[in-house]
């Protein structure tokens, strides 16, 4: 039996004729109450466990052993300071007939392993010794590379240096950190056998570097070992299959060229679904203007169809502020339809689709639906049944609050320098120069406010993609290259099917340049626009 920080392990063994035999093993996490219990009641709860779990095994025999570790636990009747859960503990233990019995460390591997966390147990090379068959190229490894070379040959002699390092079995171990280290020669056949046990067999399930070596430095010791392993883990071609990947795609932050002035780029998605009201309403078209900032939020239908789609849009936008010369949108499929792209060529409107499952250059929009969101949580009845009637007061106080980007309000940049009035504007007293409306100097002041916010909105993606790129690494790939590409970014396309990915080892080489649309189309979202699958016959065009 053994216990640790982290868990419980025992053995059930039978004698034989041969020796003892195992029965049955057992395994089991402690209790996080007594995970900072000290060793004695640690054994004890882990000894009323095992009796517990093996008690159709062991009450009523005539004498059985516990073995354990532990010496001092194998007098625990005689000991002090028996609290009451030791007492209800010794009570239920004294209905078994047995006999404690202490056994070194060494003899208690098995037990011990079963009660470590799976992550940093090495039971495999704990327990059992190296193949015979390493042993002499260990010493061959050694005697050739001169790095061990003069080491090994003094500590073989008859009066070996006092060092940390000595020889057993003619293996070289390093005393470190209260334990032998195995230390390895600069043996490429060696570490690479080590390396696939450590991270290829069925017991380590190809974990990652950090987890691989810290299982490699509990038993083996070779000077760069971080390096060894790490190119093994990024060469191998399984773990590139099929682990995920966490860090920040390849690709510094582009930020959209700012609008000459307001009403001429729009960006545009749809939100959603919210209760239904009593119209049927359950989504939320949101329409911001790229510069001014200004936004509507327009009640719709959350699976709106394209052409009414377009048609709110109408007569949300376009019929108050004209048509745009472009729209920056995500890659819906209502705005990639044949029907919406001829609407918008008969218009005279570019469409800037952003990339797929990387929304960036959109960005503007989901901020506006979150404030909206945020916004309407807090106004709305708790039936929620009334957010589409609270729409027009999120309008005016997202249009009427300053905007961080260019430091004044979406409504009087759009509106050619009008400010929008509250109700609490009224009971302050009016200046007396207002200016005439198209008057050469509200012109000229409505000019010097369109300088100031392009100026701010310039200064502003200044810092946003100073911040974003600061952990990004400009992207590696070329046009020609071969590159592992996931299958889940094909799963909705059309004329693609999944079975084409089914082993994940398709390369896909780059067949146009990467320089189309660089403004609003990243690298990696134009793979599977523009990657053809060398392995198979599924074609993108």
């Amino acid at each position: 039996m053994g216990t640790s920080g982290y868990g419980i392990g025992a053995v059930l063994e039978q004698c034989h004729e041969d020796g003892w035999h195992p029965v049955e093993y057992f395994s089991q996490k402690a209790p996080l109450v007594n995970t900072l219990d000290d060793a004695r009641k640690k054994e004890l709860l882990a000894f009323v466990n095992v009796l517990k779990r093996w008690r159709h095994f062991l009450l009523g025999r005539r004498r059985f052993k516990w073995n354990t570790d532990n010496n001092p636990l194998t007098f625990y009747k005689v000991q002090d300071t028996v609290t009451s859960t030791i007492g209800r503990w010794m009570y239920y233990i004294d209905h078994f007939n047995f006999d404690p019995c202490h056994i070194p460390g060494p003899a208690n591997r098995a037990a011990d392993a079963l009660s470590r966390q799976h992550d940093f147990c090495a039971i495999v090379t704990m327990t059992f010794d190296l193949d015979d068959d390493l042993q002499p190229h260990f010493v061959k490894g050694y005697k050739s590379f001169p790095t061990y070379s003069t080491l090994y040959a003094e500590l073989s002699s008859d009066h070996p240096p006092a060092s940390h390092y000595r020889i057993s079995d003619g293996f070289l171990l390093l005393h470190t950190r209260g334990k032998d280290l195995l230390v390895v020669p600069q043996d490429r056949i060696l570490r690479t056998r080590l390396l696939g046990e450590f991270h290829d067999a069925r017991l380590s399930a190809h974990l990652g570097v950090t987890r691989t070596l810290a299982r490699l430095r509990q038993r083996f010791h070779w000077p760069d070992v971080l390096h060894d392993v790490t190119r093994y883990i990024e060469s191998y071609a399984v773990c590139h299959r099929n682990k995920g990947r966490s860090r920040v795609p390849f690709g510094e932050l582009k930020p959209l060229p700012i609008p000459r002035a307001p009403r001429l780029s729009i960006a545009m998605d749809v939100t959603g679904p919210f209760p239904r009201d009593r119209l049927s309403y359950d989504g939320i078209l949101t329409v911001v203007d790229s510069l001014s900032k200004y936004a509507r939020f327009l009640p719709c239908k959350y699976h709106v169809v394209a052409p009414e789609l377009a048609r709110l849009l109408h007569t949300g936008w376009i019929t108050n502020q004209g048509v745009p010369e472009d729209i920056v949108s995500d890659r819906d499929t209502r705005f990639m339809s044949a029907f919406w792209t001829s609407l918008m060529a008969e218009f005279g409107t570019t469409m800037k689709p952003s990339s797929a499952r990387q929304p960036r250059t959109d960005g503007l929009t989901e901020r506006a639906h979150q404030t909206a969101q945020m916004m309407l949580r807090t106004l709305i009845r708790p039936d929620q049944k009334d957010w589409v009637d609270r729409l027009p007061d999120i309008k005016f106080a997202y249009n009427t609050s300053v905007h961080p980007a260019i430091c004044v309000t979406p409504f009087e940049l759009h509106h050619g320098g009008e400010k929008a009035r509250i109700f609490a504007d009224l009971l302050l007293p009016q200046a007396a120069d207002i200016d005439v409306p198209c008057s050469p100097a509200s012109v000229r002041k409505y000019r010097d406010l369109l300088i100031k916010a392009r100026a701010n909105m310039q200064k502003a993606q200044i810092r946003m993609q100073q911040q974003a790129n600061r952990r990004r690494l400009p992207c590696p790939f070329r046009e020609g290259d071969l590159v592992w590409v996931l299958s889940e970014e094909f799963a909705l396309e059309q004329d693609v099917s999944r079975n084409s990915f089914r082993n994940g080892s398709d390369h896909w080489k780059l067949l146009l340049p990467l320089e189309t649309t660089p403004q609003v189309l990243p690298l990696w979202s134009t793979f599977h626009h523009t990657f053809q699958c060398t392995g198979s016959s599924t074609r993108r065009r």
